[in-house]
């Protein structure tokens, strides 16, 4: 146990961060200070958007921009990326307030956290690399169109039908807003994403979202629209930290919605780094750092009543593109925020709902890269199957299932597809120094198969229904030579294979045997069984002579004659 400990505290000790990540801010401050300014103004409208859209409220989006997007600054293992609420985390919390209300909330965002440590030390950040392209294509889909349906309700203006499903809360908002339009509410959503999107086209550096929401803001006060619903009152500052919500009775409970928290919180985080990695030259992100850095964020975050945080595809991009260098820039965001969290509260209190559903359409609308969806469709059928039945997943379950459903069916293709690669091909033998007559009365009696590829518990049943069909021969012979790969449910098939040609008087030899797939055989037996009278050889020409040689013995093919010595002359 104390051994354990002590490794366990020498792996978080290299998880923290080192002289050279402080060396690197250093470099170039004025970029990084400008990319952090750039990248809250982005982000505060977002903070707000989605701490309301999960449930918790705006000041809940905003405690966690700041908190967890320091701490993950600080001690993540990526130079470049922003963290914070996200669409996606959003789309998970939902159902949780909605069953366990905001102290649940809290508690499942300090479990998640828990556990991303947990996984940083066992270092699992490196099995995130093993997702395929189609299941996060599908995902991002997925998520996009949760994050769009999300927003009807405050986009129409009407309140937040009850339902844990995003499908059937928004057919009820429709049904309600059917009943009772509230166009100013259209009208302030739709205008805000129009001018969001239509910018990004036209200028994609400047920041249209937080000119588009105060527009929105200034309009519907000087108009005293009172149909625009504003976010109301906000602290203006942050609470103290406190574990006040924390209900050890109701751990057991909380412990799944955690595990889907945390796999989505490593998910999401895991691969924004990736995409910022991708946008630059020479940075490369250390993922079991970015789970310890994601887990020591969102185990702060609720003792500020913050919502569980992950890293940000959307606002890392900007960071990037707006010349971000080192960790100055994420941290210089997160200071912005505060600052605007204590100076400006009363200023972002009277911003509409409307206009923050606006900005989620809009960046819900910009999450899908049609022409990356459009290439994988047209991939493969397997790949199209994927990403359709992970968006569809996503949309009528809920991520974490989405991303496991995926990961199954990826998984069957992918068998399926090295399975189909896998031969048994019935090869003619070596003509070698045998005469036709003798090479003919070989063939008629000896039968050789070639098994190509892994032979493995997806293709083993291939195997053994092609030697099921062996008929009318004395001897078989198995070249194993470019066997890649065998399981335990390919030695086990083999076994039975070699024990039911014995049974019917068919000798069974094999070669080419690799050294790789001597464990396993011998484990289950089969070597004992080809040693049998010395069934198993390193080549297929030693193979054919000991055919040969059972042949003679069993009188089908005459002895060779003995070679007499030569006698010298005198």
């Amino acid at each position: 146990m104390t051994r354990w400990i002590g490794r366990a505290g020498s792996r978080i000790t290299a998880l923290l961060p080192a002289r050279t990540d402080l060396a690197q801010a250093g470099r170039d401050p004025r970029r990084d200070l400008l990319a952090g300014l750039t990248v809250a103004i982005v982000a505060l409208p977002l903070a707000l958007g989605f701490g309301v859209s999960s449930g918790l409220g705006a000041e809940a989006g905003l405690a966690t921009a700041v908190v967890a997007g320091a701490l993950a600054a600080l001690f993540g293992g990526s130079n470049l990326q922003v963290s914070g609420p996200t669409g996606a985390m959003t789309v998970v919390l939902v159902p949780i307030v909605g069953r366990y209300g905001r102290t649940g909330v809290l508690t499942v965002g300090l479990l998640a956290g828990v556990m991303l440590v947990a996984l940083a030390v066992l270092k699992a950040g490196r099995y995130m690399q093993y997702i395929p392209a189609p299941v996060v294509e599908g995902f991002t889909l997925g998520i996009a169109c949760v994050i769009g349906l999300q927003q009807i309700p405050n986009a129409l203006g009407v309140p937040k039908p009850e339902g844990d499903r995003v499908l059937v809360v928004t057919w009820r908002a429709v049904e309600e807003f059917t009943g009772s339009p509230n166009w100013t509410a259209v009208g302030l959503a739709a205008a805000v994403a129009a001018v969001m999107l239509a910018g990004a086209r036209l200028r994609p550096a400047v920041p249209f979202s937080i000119l588009a929401v105060t527009a929105a803001t200034v309009v519907a006060q000087a108009a005293h629209l009172n149909a625009a619903k504003p976010i109301g009152d906000l602290p203006s500052g942050l609470p103290a930290p406190s574990l006040a919500f924390l209900d050890l009775g109701s751990l057991g409970s909380l412990l799944a919605p955690a595990v889907a928290v945390a796999a989505l919180a490593a998910l999401e985080s895991l691969l924004s780094a990736s995409v910022a990695d991708g946008m630059t030259v020479g940075q490369r992100h250390d993922p079991d750092r970015e789970l310890f850095g994601q887990g020591l964020a969102n185990i702060a975050a609720p003792l500020f009543g913050g919502v569980p945080a992950t890293g940000a595809i959307a606002r890392t991009a900007v960071n990037v593109r707006t010349g971000a260098s080192s960790r100055l820039a994420a941290l210089t965001h997160a200071a912005v925020l505060a600052v605007i969290v204590f100076a400006a509260a009363p200023l972002v209190s009277r911003i509409p709902l409307a206009a923050l559903a606006g900005v989620l359409l809009a960046t819900a609308v910009r999450m899908v890269e049609v022409g990356s969806l459009r290439a994988l469709a047209r991939a493969t059928r397997s790949d199209a199957l994927i990403l359709v039945l992970t968006a569809a997943a996503t949309l009528a379950l809920d991520l974490v299932y989405a991303v496991v459903i995926g990961l199954a069916v990826a998984g069957a293709l992918a068998l399926h597809a090295v399975a189909k690669q896998a031969r048994v091909d019935k090869v003619p033998l070596d003509r070698g120094d045998h005469g036709a007559e003798e090479h003919a009365l070989l063939a008629e009696n000896i039968v050789a198969y070639r098994i190509d590829g892994p032979l493995f518990f997806a293709a083993a049943h291939r195997f053994l229904l092609v030697l099921a069909e062996v008929a009318d021969v004395r001897v078989v012979i198995l070249r194993m030579s470019r066997v890649s790969t065998m399981d335990a449910t390919g030695a086990l098939v083999l076994k039975d294979a070699v024990q039911k040609l014995r049974r019917r008087g068919i000798t069974v030899l094999a070669s080419g045997i690799r050294p790789g797939q001597r464990r396993v055989l011998d484990s289950l037996g089969v070597l004992d069984l080809l040693r049998d009278e010395g069934r198993e050889y390193t080549t297929t020409p030693e193979a054919i002579a000991a055919a040969r040689a059972h042949l003679e013995t069993a009188g089908v093919l005459p002895a060779l004659p003995t070679q007499q010595p030569r006698t010298s002359s005198t």
